[in-house]
């Protein structure tokens, strides 16, 4: 059956890197015409919003002509969750896409990736090597995930979904890695990092605001945190207005992720991930609104706050996100793909070998 499986994921995924190509030429062939469009629309106006609105309905659509998990994946992740919120963002001349005299590469690469330009300085450069072996650990850490599969039917259900989230959070680093490598050979500029080292993390606000996929929250800042935090302010006072903009910020996060699963299994939300992220912006609302009580007079040590926040994050992740992961069945599908990859690489090599 296993065999099976995999001559029919290595026949489609043929045909799926055909449609891969197809989705990211439309993409690149949507944000050419935003980027000119741009040039003779208002800044900020009504006008540029309308003309740009198409586009992002598109890119919340193009996903669904895939349906590799992997592909799946960093398509609806890279289009129809941050391409779109920038376009947003650049409809009001605000955002990365606003950078004056930004070129048509940088300005599609910043569009479609998640990336942020920046300045090269040379500390930065001496980072660089510290980040390749940083990286080469964690892809050596991935691999023995990956291997370690193979015994999955002699090891407890629960120690595989914690794999599950190494796995996950793993594949992100490497795959956001890989983009900001290529945009950086491509571009020659240094980019921001997408990951602060979450497991070090001493709080919930710290994993989500200071160390969890930077990106989404350099994009969900001014998209949403900051507007209802303006809105808020006039209701609530300053002081308490920062509560109702990170719940929001949380709510469409987790209205996000429910997309890019609807995406994975094509079947009917059972909201289950809206309300981890629901949980989760509850909790740090009330770890936001102790510290203004307390202040700085009382603080848990750093062990105790990484432990507690890392089994938070697991325990909640097991019983509200890692469910729907497993229901539509993205686990047993992102194995037999890269499986799949791993057999076709095999043929090419042997092939070239007897050449």
């Amino acid at each position: 059956m296993e065999g099976e499986l995999m001559r029919v994921v290595r026949y489609w995924l043929e045909g799926e890197i055909t449609n891969f190509i197809k989705v990211w030429l439309t993409a690149y062939a949507s944000l050419s015409y935003c980027y000119f469009s741009a040039k003779v629309l208002p800044k900020g106006g009504a006008a540029r919003l309308a003309a740009f609105l198409p586009v992002v309905c598109l890119f919340l659509l193009l996903p669904l002509q895939l349906h590799s998990v992997h592909l799946i994946g960093t398509t609806g992740f890279f289009l129809a969750w941050l391409s779109t919120f920038k376009l947003l963002l650049f409809a009001f001349d605000k955002g990365p896409l606003s950078t004056p005299l930004i070129s048509l590469p940088r300005f599609i690469a910043v569009a479609s990736l998640p990336i942020v330009l920046q300045q090269k300085s040379k500390s930065q450069g001496k980072l660089n090597q510290k980040s390749f072996l940083n990286y080469a650990i964690k892809a050596v850490l991935f691999a023995l995930i990956i291997k370690t599969y193979d015994y999955e039917d002699r090891i407890h259900r629960r120690i595989i979904v914690v794999l599950y989230c190494f796995h996950i959070y793993l594949c992100l680093e490497i795959m956001l890695a890989v983009a900001a490598a290529a945009a950086r050979w491509l571009l020659s500029a240094e980019l921001e990092p997408q990951f602060n080292e979450p497991y070090l993390s001493t709080s919930l606000q710290d994993f989500w605001g200071r160390r969890w996929n930077l990106m989404v929250t350099r994009m969900l800042r001014p998209t949403v945190y900051f507007p209802v935090l303006d809105w808020s302010t006039g209701i609530v006072g300053r002081d308490w207005a920062q509560l109702p903009a990170v719940m929001s910020t949380f709510v469409v996060s987790g209205m996000m992720h429910e997309l890019i699963f609807y995406y994975f299994g094509r079947v009917r939300p059972t909201w289950e991930i809206t309300w981890f992220f629901v949980l989760h912006g509850a909790c740090v609302v009330v770890e936001i609104a102790v510290k203004k009580a307390v202040g700085c007079r009382w603080r848990l040590p750093r062990f105790v706050g990484t432990a507690m926040t890392a089994g938070f994050v697991f325990s909640t992740g097991m019983w509200l996100f890692f469910p729907q992961f497993l229901r539509c069945k993205a686990d047993e599908r992102g194995l037999a793909e890269i499986a799949a990859a791993g057999a076709f690489v095999k043929d090419v090599v042997r092939a070239m070998v007897n050449s």
